[in-house]
Parts: C-alpha cells; sequence; structure tokens
C-alpha cells in the first residue's frame, strides 16, 4: 500500500537545463561583488580598529582595555554612529532591531549611511556582527544594478541571490546559503523541484564564499580537542548545554522590547545611541575586553586555552556579552546578533567544561552555539551550521541534532529577538 501511495503521490516538473543556465552568470556576478563588498567593509573596520585601539592609546600611554579608554571608545562610537544616523540621507536605514536575515530592500542613497555606521560600529567594539547591515546592502544594490543591466530576469531573484551570496560569504561556505534559502522556501508555495528553486542561490553562495575564501582566508574551526567517539556521557551533555544555552538566550529575547522601549523613548539617534555606548562602555569595564566587538576573534582566544579561565568568569564573560548585545541591538547601532551568540554559546559551553571536566570542550561550545542561536536567531539550519563548523568534528553533527529537539521545544513559540515596528516582538 505504501509504493501504490508513493505511486500516485504527484511530481512536481523538473525546470529545464535552458531555463537554469540564464541564471548562472548574473548569479556569479552577485557572489563576487556580495563577497568584495563584504570584506571590503571588515578590512576597513579592522584597519580603524587598530587605529582606534592600538596607536591611538598607544600615542596618549593610556592602557588599549583600561577602563578609562573603554568608557572612552564606546561612548565615542555612539556619538560617531548618531551623528551618521542623524544628519546622513537614509539615516542609515530603518530600526535594526526590526531586522533580521531576511533585509528589505532599501533605496540606493540609504546604503551609504548604513555601510558607514556598520564600519564605525565593527571598529568601535559594540558586541554586533556585520550580517545583517551587509545582507541589506547587497541585496538593494543587486537588485538596484540588476533591473537595469538584465531588465530580462525577474525582479525577486535578485534579492534571493544577494541575500545567498552574502551568507556563503559570511560563513566562508555555500551550504549555509543553501540550508537558509531551503529554510525559507519551506514556508512558501514553490514552483518545481526544490533543487531546482536552490540552484541559482547555491551558485551565488558558492561564489560568495569561494572570494571569501580566496581574498580572506576565513576560518571558523575553533581548533579544540576532536570530540572522537561519542558516549553517553556526550549525549547528556550536548542535551543539558543546549537547553541552558536556549533558556539564557531566552532571557535576553523576553527583555528585548523592554530594554528597546527605554532607548526608544530617548526619541532622538545623538541620545540614543551615546546613551547605549555609555552602557556598553560600563559592561566592557566589567567583562574585559574579551566581551567587546562582534566576538569571533575572542571566542578564537577562550578556545586556544580552554583552562585559563575559571567556571565563574567564563560565566560571567556570558552574561555579559550577552546583556552587551541586548543594549546594542536596541539603542540603534547597525549590527547583526549571529557573531556574539557565538561568543555567549562558547562561554557558557568552556563554562560547563570547566564546572564538569568530564564534559569535552568541543562539546560544550558545539551545544551552547546551538542552543543560544535558536533563541536569537531561530534559524534552525544556520544555528545547526554554524555549532558544526566552530570544532570541526563529524561526530559533533549526532549530538548537535539529538541536542536541537528539547532546545527547539524551548524555544519554538516564543517571542523572537525581532521587533514589529510598533515595539512588541515577533513570534
Amino acid at each position: 500500500m505504501a509504493q501504490d501511495t508513493a505511486r500516485q503521490a504527484p511530481t512536481a516538473p523538473a525546470t529545464p537545463a535552458r531555463a537554469l543556465l540564464p541564471l548562472v552568470l548574473p548569479a556569479l556576478v552577485v557572489g563576487v561583488l556580495a563577497s568584495l563588498l563584504f570584506v571590503g567593509v571588515s578590512v576597513a573596520a579592522e584597519k580603524l580598529q587598530g587605529v582606534l585601539w592600538a596607536d591611538l592609546p598607544d600615542a596618549l600611554g593610556i592602557g588599549r582595555h583600561s577602563v578609562a579608554w573603554v568608557f572612552i571608545m564606546l561612548t565615542a562610537t555612539g556619538i560617531a554612529v548618531g551623528l551618521v544616523v542623524w544628519k546622513v540621507p537614509g539615516h542609515a536605514g530603518p530600526d535594526p532591531a526590526t531586522l533580521g536575515l531576511d533585509a528589505p530592500t532599501l533605496p540606493p542613497a540609504v546604503l551609504p549611511g548604513l555601510l558607514l555606521a556598520t564600519a564605525l560600529m565593527l571598529a568601535g567594539g559594540p558586541s554586533l556582527g556585520p550580517e545583517n547591515p551587509i545582507i541589506a546592502a547587497n541585496v538593494g544594490l543587486a537588485l538596484w544594478l540588476g533591473t537595469r543591466l538584465a531588465p530580462g530576469l525577474p525582479g525577486g531573484l535578485w534579492p534571493t541571490l544577494a541575500e545567498s551570496a552574502t551568507i556563503g560569504a559570511l560563513f566562508g561556505t555555500p551550504v549555509a546559503a543553501a540550508l537558509v534559502i531551503s529554510e525559507a522556501l519551506a514556508g512558501r508555495p514553490i514552483r518545481g523541484r526544490l533543487w531546482d528553486n536552490v540552484f541559482a542561490p547555491l551558485t551565488a553562495g558558492a561564489a560568495g564564499a569561494l572570494t571569501t575564501t580566496l581574498v580572506a582566508h576565513p576560518s571558523f574551526d575553533l581548533r579544540l580537542p576532536p570530540i572522537g567517539r561519542p558516549a553517553w556521557a556526550d549525549v547528556l551533555a550536548a542535551l543539558v548545554v543546549a537547553s541552558a544555552g536556549a533558556l539564557l538566550g531566552l532571557c535576553a529575547v523576553c527583555g528585548f522590547p523592554y530594554v528597546h522601549g527605554a532607548f526608544r523613548r530617548l526619541r532622538h539617534p545623538m541620545l540614543m545611541l551615546p546613551a547605549g555606548g555609555v552602557v556598553l562602555g560600563a559592561l566592557g569595564a566589567l567583562g574585559g575586553h574579551l566581551t567587546l566587538f562582534k566576538g569571533l576573534d575572542e571566542v578564537g582566544e577562550l578556545a586556544r586555552d580552554p583552562g585559563g579561565w575559571t567556571a565563574g568568569q567564563f560565566a560571567g564573560m556570558a552574561v555579559v556579552k550577552l546583556a552587551a548585545l541586548l543594549v546594542a541591538a536596541s539603542c540603534g547601532f547597525r549590527g547583526g546578533r549571529i557573531f556574539p551568540a557565538v561568543f555567549v554559546g562558547a562561554a557558557l559551553g568552556l563554562c560547563a567544561h570547566a564546572l564538569v571536566p568530564a564534559v569535552q570542550p568541543a562539546v560544550g561550545v558545539a551545544a551552547g552555539v546551538l542552543g543560544m542561536l535558536l533563541a536569537i536567531t531561530r534559524q534552525a539550519w544556520v544555528s545547526l551550521f554554524t555549532a558544526a563548523v566552530l570544532v570541526a568534528s563529524p561526530a559533533a553533527l549526532a549530538l548537535l541534532c539529538i541536542a536541537s529537539l528539547p532546545a527547539w521545544l524551548l524555544v519554538t513559540g516564543r517571542p523572537q529577538m525581532q521587533l514589529r515596528a510598533d515595539g512588541t516582538a515577533m513570534r
């Protein structure tokens, strides 16, 4: 009977090759350009960060990560980004608290201010990553250029290609882009086979990932001790740590509308952003320099010496970083939440290892990142993929799939860390 049912099930017609081939060149071009924009903004921000956090304090005789300099830099960054949001045409785009990875299409006039605000944020130390504004900028540019240079192609193609290309560039692999696009397609009716629908986005993601790899040589592998053959203790550890990460992330998610509302009452970007900078300066002084910036380089520093901090220190860094993420996302800084959430999850996992040495560092880090990202992003594939690539262990995949089940039950149906225009949380 099952065989009869399978034979009777309708099969979506495959898209002929002649319909897919014209998409290859646009996808490749978008992939390369999206990657170059991402790398360009990242390199510019890194250069400016070197000036602000090394050259300038050294010239002034101030400690690079002293309490005074952290306060000065975070407050100054709030003022600088506030000026961009206030004065630059387009005001650096809409309120970032209302945005996710699925970026809106912004007019070209808005994009220079958005990129400038992003570069200043990345260099200045707030706890946000580049993903949301870079995706928004690439989507806007791709649609604007694509509709002019190739008007025969569907207008809706360009945002999909740009989003896929940017995700591929951000993570250094097209797999992440394919997973995100597949997840997005699951919520809408599609025509033809699934693979036909992801063909062009996968091409753009591959071009973006390869360009970033050749130009910038990124690596997400934390080089933690390999997991080896999983034991029952590893399964238990993954379940507990992932669930703890999800619960900790939900604390920030539940507080998001209230913290955002408090900053929103200030009304003006030259009040909201400098005030946010002052709070972030206090958090940075409390948590130390590792809790500053987007967090990816800082995670690598933690992973190089898992035994270099106590469980209390790891827990403190996780809580401070999560609070910094919450404040930075609420007060108007332009940036994404994935990379700082990775730091929080990794610190939580290393805290579990410090408390219970039987918890392998790689298991703790991967499970902590998985739970945290599920709570912050609600992007299940991105969460699984990011957690897996950090430990680069095939054995981790099975553990993470199992650990994702209770963590997902904890977060599904709960408010998201993304707000509507009226300030209420999305679900």
